[in-house]
């Protein structure tokens, strides 16, 4: 098990979480535009240390939710699809990465074809 601060992690042999019991795509908390859905692999938001998947809907617009900002770092991968990102002007598309230090702005975001993002989020790391 892993134990930072306090925090444990399921152990898991590989498997597809999209089929797996336990693990339902439910709605993002937060989102407004009712486009979004998440898998949590492990951790919750409230801890600070979670990994998940984030599912953009065929057609999603993440307009209404804004600009977004996090307390933590956020590491995130896009294993399906594309999105783009409306205040930069640019698409991102399966196999690109992205890695954002606590408080950098990103999105809002549109998606035509949807898109799947496997993501982690932690705390920022103790010198």
């Amino acid at each position: 098990m892993f134990d930072p601060q306090g925090f444990a992690k399921q152990e898991y042999e590989f498997f597809d979480p999209e089929r797996a019991e336990g693990f339902e795509w439910t709605p993002l908390d937060g989102d407004t535009t009712g486009q979004l859905a998440e898998i949590i692999l492990s951790g919750s938001h409230e801890s600070g240390w979670v990994s998940r998947l984030l599912r953009f809907d065929p057609g999603a617009d993440t307009s209404p939710n804004g600009v977004l900002t996090h307390t933590v770092w956020e590491e995130v991968f896009i294993v399906d699809g594309e999105i783009h990102d409306l205040r930069l002007g640019q698409t991102f598309t399966k196999g690109m990465y992205a890695c954002r230090p606590p408080g950098m702005e990103h999105g809002p975001w549109t998606s035509g074809p949807g898109a799947i993002t496997f993501e982690t989020r932690y705390p920022e790391p103790r010198r």
